[in-house]
């Protein structure tokens, strides 16, 4: 078998994802891997066209499969393929709102045959299609959106703690029990502690950059970030890890910010560092604007706001829920 492997299973989780689907499959299916690959699909309950569209993509190629997720969330589903009998000893989770470049599977392939790691990371280039789109990606692509996380940036291969899951040693993931299924968000990043403390590695490969396409409505951006903020706090008092300075910024900012309004009230100057944190906000986007010469990217501080204060809200309503349960009576 070509690159040492006995087969790649290579798991995209969807949940109404009609509009990237077919894109992103056929991303997949113009691998240059010469090895054996088969593509499982697995539909948490969409209510859209993706599964009709998953159901005529496997009538088309006896390489593409698919499966029912009944528990919906992306835990669940790569759960299901990683411990179902579909063949690879290679598991790539693949996202549906990405594009994949002809050398990805070999890239990160390489890397676990190699015995480099036993879980690869990716790094993202975010880009839009749409207005909002667009300066959401704006967002996630800078400084201000993504606090310099290594997988947002143009980063080197390097060892890493945490990344934009893409591979694993598929006996290595069932071993430590797959994903933990009460993490709706940020399993990733909790399989990674594991991981890490069962003496596993993690690499990022800087030669395997993802096309990803961000959330295109403020209210499904908003969603999805105080998802991730529940998400990210659940982990670390799981797991009693300290926060990056990055993670705190976000929180920071909120919370001095609903402070400062509220203080406002009694001492109305005090209403002037909320101001200069919005002021921050619309100079890096109007910097970004002349840069880009795209106006959709003008709403990239409005989407910056959005992802911080949802990321926030979400961190500081879990971390209020689990320490109250901690500290009342059974």
């Amino acid at each position: 078998m070509s690159d040492g492997t006995r087969g790649v299973l290579i798991a995209v989780p969807v949940l109404n994802e009609e509009y990237h689907l077919r894109k992103c499959i056929q991303s997949l299916l113009d691998q240059d891997f010469e090895g054996d690959t088969k593509i499982v699909v697995i539909d948490g309950g969409s209510t859209d066209r993706t599964r009709e569209i998953a159901h005529s993509l496997s009538r088309q190629s006896d390489r593409i499969y698919y499966i029912d997720n009944p528990g919906r969330i992306q835990s669940k589903a790569i759960n299901l393929a990683a411990r179902s009998n579909l063949p690879g000893d290679i598991l790539v989770r693949a996202d549906a709102h990405a594009d994949y470049g002809r050398d990805f599977v070999r890239n990160c392939v390489s890397i676990l045959v190699q015995g480099k790691a036993e879980t690869v990371v990716v790094p993202m280039r975010t880009v839009g299609r749409r207005p909002f789109q667009r300066a959401v990606a704006a967002a996630q692509n800078s400084l201000l959106g993504n606090g310099g996380a290594a997988h947002r940036r143009n980063a080197t291969s390097r060892f890493v703690d945490h990344g934009h899951h893409a591979a694993f040693r598929r006996e290595f993931f069932l071993a430590l029990g797959g994903y933990d299924e009460t993490f709706t968000h940020n399993e990733d990043a909790e399989f990674d502690l594991r991981a890490r403390a069962a003496g596993g590695r993690v690499w990022l490969c800087a030669e395997a950059v993802i096309t990803y396409y961000p959330r295109a409505k403020i209210g499904s951006l908003s969603r999805q970030y105080f998802n991730y903020g529940r998400g990210r706090a659940r982990n670390m008092l799981m797991h009693r890890s300290i926060p990056k300075l990055r993670q705190v910024a976000p929180l920071f900012i909120t919370l001095t910010s609903l402070v400062c309004i509220v203080g406002a009230l009694l001492y109305p100057p005090s209403i002037v560092l909320p101001l200069a944190y919005g002021a921050v906000y619309c100079l890096w986007s109007f910097a970004a604007t002349l840069r880009t010469r795209d106006p959709a990217v003008l709403a990239m501080g409005v989407a910056a706001a959005a992802m911080h204060i949802s990321w926030s809200a979400g961190f500081l309503k879990t971390a209020a829920d689990v320490l109250l349960a901690r500290h009342t009576p059974a």
